[in-house]
This record gives C-alpha cells, structure tokens and sequence, in this order.
C-alpha cells in the first residue's frame, strides 16, 4: 500500500522541528477484504476458502471473543470504529467489507 507523508516545520520560540504526518488516502475493497482474510485465515475449516460470502461464526471455527479481537485490530488497521451494534449485524466477510469502506468515506 502506498502512502504520502508531508513534512511541515513547526517553529516555536526559534526551535525548529520537522514532523512527518501519513495521509492514510483511500483504501480498496481488494485490501480491506485481503486484511480481512488474513486475520480470519487460522479459523478456517478444511480446504474451503475464505470469501466475501464466509458466514463468518458460521462457517469458521472462531468464537465471539476472537470475532470481537478481529474486528478491533481491522478497527485499527483502517482507522475506523464500528458500533457494536453494527458489528452484531455483520455476518459476512463482505458485511464486514462494506462496512470499514463506508466508515472510511465517511471521515
């Protein structure tokens, strides 16, 4: 993924530091749904792939506190905080998609 930094100089009474900030841009569905996988790839059952159509407690061997960890570090990874009452809504890999891409266009 690539990002842009900017640098800014920050003068105060004559001490000049450079500070660098990360524009976080947009994101695509490809990486959201790849980073979703990733996390989800040590619950899966059998040889069956993951995809947007995974019933995630359904069709995975996770449990609601490993759901609820998954969900914090895609939280973290992309900037975005889900309600709870969002995420007991979300069933699938591509709910869970739709959902971080919507909060991300909202900021």
């Amino acid at each position: 993924m690539l990002r842009e930094a900017t640098n800014s100089i920050v003068e105060n009474d004559d001490i000049s530091d450079t500070l660098v900030t990360i524009d976080r841009g947009a994101v695509t569905r490809a990486e959201v749904m790849g980073e979703i996988c990733h996390h989800l790839a040590p619950f899966q059952i059998g040889e069956k792939p993951i995809n947007g159509a995974t019933v995630i407690t359904k069709d995975l061997a996770i449990d609601s506190l490993a759901v609820m960890d998954m969900v914090m570090e895609i939280e973290d990874r992309f900037d975005v905080s889900i309600p709870m009452n969002v995420v007991a809504e979300i069933y699938t890999v591509d709910e869970l998609a739709d959902t971080v891409l919507k909060l991300r266009a909202k900021r």
